[in-house]
C-alpha cells in the first residue's frame, strides 16, 4: 500500500513539473535593447511579460551617461543574439534553457545590470 502510494505521488509530481518547465519555456516577453555597449555588454528592457523578479533589476543607473533604466537585465547570451537589432529596437524573446554556447567575445568594459539573462529572440 505504502509503494501504491510513493509511486502514485512520485508520478504527479514528475508531471507537474514538467507542466512547469513547459510554461516557463514557452512564455514570450517583449524587450528592447536599452544600452548597446562595446563588446556586447547589451541592457535590456522588458516592456511585456511577469517575469521573476530574481532575474532582473527594477532600477538600474548607466554610469557612463546618468540614465536610470527600469525592469532590466544584462545580456547573458552573446552568442544567439541578432547582430541586425539595434539600441532602441524592441524584440520579442524567450528564457533559453539551453546549455550555453561558447563563443569569442572581447573583454573590453562596459557597465551593464548586475543580473544577467540568456534569452532567446523570436518572431511573435
Amino acid at each position: 500500500m505504502r509503494l501504491l502510494i510513493l509511486l502514485g505521488s512520485i508520478f504527479l509530481l514528475s508531471v507537474s513539473a514538467e507542466n512547469c518547465n513547459k510554461k516557463n519555456k514557452d512564455k514570450l516577453f517583449k524587450g528592447r535593447l536599452e544600452v548597446a555597449g562595446i563588446c556586447m555588454n547589451y541592457t535590456i528592457g522588458i516592456l511585456e511579460g511577469k517575469m521573476d523578479t530574481a532575474l532582473f533589476l527594477p532600477s538600474w543607473k548607466d554610469e557612463v551617461t546618468g540614465k536610470t533604466y527600469t525592469d532590466v537585465f544584462k545580456l547573458g547570451s552573446p552568442c544567439n543574439f541578432p547582430s541586425t537589432l539595434k539600441q532602441g529596437d524592441t524584440f520579442y524573446f524567450t528564457i533559453d534553457h539551453e546549455k550555453e554556447q561558447p563563443c569569442a567575445v572581447c573583454m573590453a568594459y562596459y557597465p551593464a545590470p548586475s543580473r544577467s539573462l540568456r534569452i532567446k529572440v523570436v518572431q511573435p
